[in-house]
């Protein structure tokens, strides 16, 4: 199985290999050199320079402790966010996120950023899976969780998220996620995986 960094928790929807989806090949990539050209709180760029059968190149690899998307479920409404994003130039509708601390546990993160994000903590978290968002430029794995049991905990947001708090009824996100409006790929997905786990009806499953 798939373990994650920094904790010996097992998702108990990560594929278990050997898997149809899952190809082994042996490719002649020899590793060269390693160097950390910069690095962040939160993330660090790596540098590998690597000798391929048809010459040497060199490869960023964005490193990263891991991330956590939040499905907040309070009375029958996902509490979804809007969210200023300066990459973007503007605000999105999102799900609930944030980094991992590099030792800091999965389930004490998901609390920890649900508390900051929503105002709100969880008396459950329901895994729903992980994904790899852009395993092209780095080895970040997102884990996904349902939220329940919802009670009022707020701590205080980053200084640098300007957010603003917007409840929303499921079915209304399914459509969104199916129909484009909702963009943001982290949401699609935990939007969809929600919807397939509590039984609700869509034109895809």
């Amino acid at each position: 199985m798939t373990r994650r960094k920094g904790e010996g928790e097992i998702h108990p929807l990560t594929l278990s290999p050997p898997h149809p989806l899952i190809f082994k090949k042996e490719v002649d990539i020899k590793l060269l050199n390693s160097r950390v050209v910069w690095q962040g709180k939160s993330w660090r760029l790596r540098v590998d320079t690597v000798a391929l059968p048809d010459g040497v190149i060199e490869r960023g690899v964005v490193e990263h402790p891991g991330s956590v998307v939040l499905v907040p479920l309070l009375e029958e409404q996902i509490l979804m966010l809007r969210q200023y994003r300066p990459a973007l130039e503007q605000t999105i509708l999102e799900l609930p996120a944030g980094t991992r601390g590099w030792d800091e546990a999965w389930l004490v993160c998901a609390q920890r950023e649900l508390q900051e994000e929503t105002g709100y903590r969880a008396g459950d978290f329901l895994p729903l899976g992980d994904v790899w968002p852009a395993p092209g430029m780095t080895d970040e794995l997102m884990a996904f969780y349902l939220a329940r049991d919802l009670s009022p905990a707020p701590l205080p947001a980053d200084a640098d998220e300007i957010i603003e708090l917007q409840p929303m009824p499921l079915p209304e996100l399914v459509t969104m996620a199916l129909d484009g409006r909702l963009q943001d790929a982290k949401s699609v997905v935990g939007i969809l995986r929600t919807a397939a786990h509590l039984g609700i009806k869509t034109n895809i499953f």
